[in-house]
């Protein structure tokens, strides 16, 4: 794949209006304003049917599990499709990137708060849990009936989230007892639904304890969600902290109902780190293409030395370089909805490489559009701002540029 098909471009064109209509018009509320993203994301899911597929999508995935359990059906090998590689799958992987990309050109926060919520913590239980626990909780994530949370990061564990974790689940008869706090977890203060990731209380040393997932809902007995926290940038995507005290929860609630999970739950939060790395290349190129956009406009309007900025070298370089970053992040998106129209998932160190590039350069580029609006650009009042204060983020959740570097290089030292 090497550009969008007429077909992707008339998604993309219908989400942009959607977006020009009902997002651009709120970008200041959304990020002085206090005002929650969900209402909003709830009306872009009813808009383009998202709602209604994920329910179709849904029913397929349960009923055939069932069949599964009642021996009526073979289960499926992981590698028993035979994609096509063509336009079909191709579109029904683009229609999950461009949203992405139209909507960070605006607001990046919005994306943050939707696919941890429909993406992230459905995906933790769509992955492991059993089909009760599917029924129970993943469908409403899915649509967004209900806002959801992924809770693995605390105070004094960030990117030793495993190694660090002091969050508990201690057995007492046929229950679990939870303690613990968490952090810089999207969506927190307003999460129905919690998956909350922490380590078994065995009495061994803390380094060979299980680590296991917990599905939560708001209001338990002993759960305290923050207030958003203030923060840097992402203003429209809320952030908070979560304050387990002895809550208490039966094993219906621990996610698959087993403690017996591959290499105590680590893998199941890996692969959840390959799939949230993926998805900022998307993010990145939709604040690059605004950057872009954004300064080429200024270039040509803003007038200094008796010319527009746009016919002095230096300015020019600034917009070159943005471009070819635009390409190169466009690229990246492009290989992943070939790759996964063709059945391949990315490694966790594909994923880590495809992250710590787009990040980087988004980052890059915001910079270098503030610095080309000049004292302009550092007011509030200018868009590339805001897109600058939302860019560096990339650069640190879903793993550290440190963190990506090092699984890019254990990688490559494995060959």
């Amino acid at each position: 794949m090497f550009e969008w098909s007429p077909e992707q471009l008339m998604i993309r064109d219908a989400v942009r209006q959607f977006v020009e209509a009902e997002i651009a018009p709120k970008r200041e509320e959304l990020e002085h304003g206090d005002l929650p993203p969900y209402d909003i994301l709830r009306k872009l899911f009813a808009t383009f049917g998202m709602d209604a597929m994920a329910r179709e999508r849904f029913k397929t995935v349960i009923e055939r599990e069932k069949r599964v359990a009642a021996g009526e059906e073979q289960p499926e090998p992981k590698q028993k499709r035979e994609p096509t590689g063509g336009l079909a799958d191709a579109n029904a992987i683009a229609m999950t990137m461009l949203p992405i990309i139209e909507i960070c050109r605006y607001s990046p926060g919005l994306v943050t708060a939707m696919g941890v919520s429909m993406g992230l913590t459905s995906a933790a239980i769509m992955s492991r849990g059993t089909i009760a626990q599917k029924e129970r909780w993943a469908l409403d994530l899915m649509t967004l009936d209900k806002v959801g949370a992924w809770a693995i990061t605390e105070p004094d564990s960030g990117s030793d989230a495993f190694g660090s974790m002091k969050s508990t689940a201690r057995r007492d008869g046929d229950e679990y007892v939870l303690n613990g706090s968490k952090t810089f977890i999207t969506n927190g203060p307003y999460a129905d639904t919690i998956v909350f990731i922490c380590k078994l209380d065995e009495g061994n040393l803390p380094s060979e304890r299980k680590i296991l997932s917990f599905v939560l809902d708001k209001g338990m007995p002993g759960l305290e969600q923050s207030k958003p926290l203030r923060k840097m940038g992402m203003h429209s995507s809320p952030t908070g902290q979560l304050f387990l005290t002895d809550v208490r929860v039966g094993r219906d609630r621990l996610i698959g109902e087993t403690e017996d999970v591959p290499a105590g739950g680590r893998e199941g939060a890996k692969d959840t780190f390959s799939m949230e790395r993926s998805g900022v290349a998307a993010m990145a190129l939709g604040i690059i293409d605004q950057c872009l956009t954004l300064c080429i406009d200024y270039a040509k309007t803003r007038v200094q030395f008796g010319q527009p900025i746009g016919e002095f070298q230096l300015i020019q370089d600034k917009l070159a370089r943005m471009e070819v970053a635009r390409l190169n992040v466009q690229n990246l998106v492009f290989r992943y909805i070939e790759l996964s129209a063709n059945g391949r998932s990315l490694s966790l160190a594909e994923a880590s490489a495809m992250k710590l590039y787009s990040a980087r350069a988004a980052t890059e580029v915001a910079m270098e559009a503030v610095q080309l609006f000049g004292g302009n650009g550092y007011m509030a009042e200018y868009h590339v701002e805001q897109l600058a204060r939302d860019a560096k983020v990339l650069q640190i959740y879903a793993g550290t540029d440190e963190i990506q570097i090092t699984h890019i290089a254990k990688d490559l030292l494995r060959r």
